[in-house]
């Protein structure tokens, strides 16, 4: 499996954090901050858009750091992916995500 695919099945290197981190981009940090503040109704700066990928070593966002409780679950779990795990079919918090996003569960899958 690509590296790049989230623990949920998202794409890491679609991402807007990864790909402002990759090329240090600060007008796309401060496009990215903007707009999931706006979505998560907290104040996120440009200094807090700086990642590599889920799975990959390096800097994450605070988000996906310590808060993602995906990432907690599959790193506690110690599975690849939630794909490898057991109770991905009815894992709330993966089910969340993946009906409404089919390229994750494809990704999940593949």
């Amino acid at each position: 499996m690509n590296d790049y695919i989230a623990f949920c099945g998202l794409n890491c290197e679609t991402c807007d954090a990864r790909i402002a981190t990759v090329h240090n981009d600060d007008a796309l940090r401060e496009k990215v901050a903007a707009l999931w503040s706006e979505l998560n109704g907290v104040k996120i700066t440009k200094d807090m858009i700086n990642c590599v990928g889920c799975r990959i070593d390096g800097v994450k966002t605070p988000y996906c750091e310590s808060l993602c409780p995906i990432r907690q679950c599959a790193l506690e779990r110690k599975v690849k992916t939630c794909g490898n795990c057991n109770e991905n079919k009815t894992c709330e918090k993966l089910g969340a995500l993946l009906k409404n996003n089919s390229d994750a569960y494809r990704n999940l899958k593949g």
